[in-house]
């Protein structure tokens, strides 16, 4: 089979949204429910009120590392990313991966759509 000059660099970026696509997806009701269950007893979604770990109201686009008053450990503090629901979806599936030396006691969350669903749910924690 032959491609034509403009398809490939069009399922380039086609191929390139799937993870946008796949997170756009999640449900924030069911989020919800899955962030009681799997995050709830470290972190609320309430803004300034940290629990085990720090608060997750207006996580996104805030950079890794730095609520005031939080002690963080120098692996996250040294991160130098700004959380976006990708960077979240990999820290979630395995936090230890993305942060070596992390303090987050987690192993990960498998299920896609479950992330998915949460990564929902921490957007609208505005």
């Amino acid at each position: 089979m032959t491609l034509r000059p403009c398809a490939f660099p069009l399922m380039l970026c086609l191929l390139a949204s799937l993870p946008t696509l796949a997170l756009a997806e999640g449900n924030a009701k069911k989020g919800a429910d899955v962030f009681a269950s799997e995050c709830g007893d470290c972190h609320s979604p309430k803004e300034g009120k940290a629990k085990k770990g720090p608060p997750l109201f207006g996580v996104i686009g805030r950079k890794a590392g730095t609520v005031a008053d939080f002690a963080y450990s120098e692996s996250m503090k040294q991160a130098g990313w700004a959380w976006t629901p990708e960077k979240i979806d990999a820290y979630i599936t395995h936090p230890k991966k993305l942060v070596p030396g992390g303090k987050m006691k987690y192993d990960g969350l498998d299920d896609a759509g479950a992330r998915a669903d949460v990564i929902a749910y921490v957007q609208s924690l505005k």
